[in-house]
């Protein structure tokens, strides 16, 4: 059994993260497996290694272990550039030259536009360019690369299913059936940015043999199209637990802003990790 926790160096670790990395580790280790610890460092604007050293001593603190080498995703860009290649390859990938500000627009002044679980979805613009625009646009503009969901979904041969514990009895044996539509035709990499957050995770679980994916209940959709993309490059599915989201006193989940909450500022003041374990009712 291999689990894994996967956070951004972009500040330091909070109660939120606490629980889902306690969370994580509680389940490899009840099935005598290991947790993995992954960076997700894409964004080098962002991410610091001092916050990187810092996330490594939380967890330590906190008394986890977790299995050796730590990956981190800014060196191992070609792995993602591989699965965007297969992608292309199956035709199911299209720049997109709209600013939010344009898509935002757009979606304003439509009569119905369309609409997924966490709200508007790109209304596709850019799906029907030409071939020749768009390679000419390529050149000269900023672009986004989105996976086209009905082409994609095309090549599949019947339904998609995970499984997700915790929710009871759920179809066919407990699977949930994906429905790869939900949140639209998701961006996938970027010219500036190799890739997006849905295409690596699924390359990373694959590649470091994820068993069971622990994550908060907020991206439960995600979980959709991600399969979708395991099902067109041929790639394993983990089993998925998506839990609950930790609220601060307002009903809000923590962000690395609030840095009375973050693991630093607890132990400088006194906790423990049993004080923790505790709080976050563990």
């Amino acid at each position: 059994m291999k689990t894994r926790f996967a956070p951004s160096p972009t500040g330091h670790l909070h109660l939120g993260h606490a629980f889902a990395a306690l969370t994580a580790y509680d389940a490899a280790r009840a099935a005598g497996g290991t947790l993995v610890l992954r960076i997700e460092d894409i964004d080098r604007g962002r991410c610091r290694p001092e916050f990187e050293a810092a996330i490594m001593a939380d967890l330590a603190w906190l008394g986890l272990d977790w299995e050796q080498p730590v990956r981190r995703q800014s060196q191992h860009f070609d792995d993602y550039a591989a699965a965007l290649a297969k992608l292309e390859d199956l035709g199911v990938l299209y720049p997109c030259f709209c600013t939010r500000r344009e898509i935002a627009a757009e979606i304003a002044s439509a009569v119905d536009a369309p609409h997924g679980p966490e709200g508007p979805l790109y209304p596709g613009t850019c799906r029907m360019l030409s071939a020749e625009e768009r390679m000419e646009r390529m050149e000269r503009e900023a672009y986004a690369l989105r996976l086209d969901i009905a082409k994609a979904i095309s090549h599949l041969e019947g339904a998609l299913h995970f499984d997700e514990r915790g929710r009871g009895p759920q179809g066919e044996q407990g699977l949930h059936q994906a429905q790869p539509r939900l949140l639209g035709d998701v961006v996938l990499a970027r010219k500036e940015l190799p890739v997006s957050y849905h295409l690596a995770v699924v390359v990373d679980d694959a590649l470091q043999g994820i068993d069971l994916v622990t994550r908060g209940v907020d991206l439960f959709h995600a979980t959709h199209v991600q399969r979708l993309l395991q099902a067109l490059l041929g790639l394993r599915t983990p089993v998925y637990a998506h839990h609950r989201l930790v609220l601060d006193e307002t009903g809000k989940k923590f962000s690395k802003r609030d840095h009375v909450m973050t693991l630093r500022a607890l132990r400088a003041a006194g906790a423990t990790p049993a004080d923790i374990r505790s709080r976050l009712d563990l």
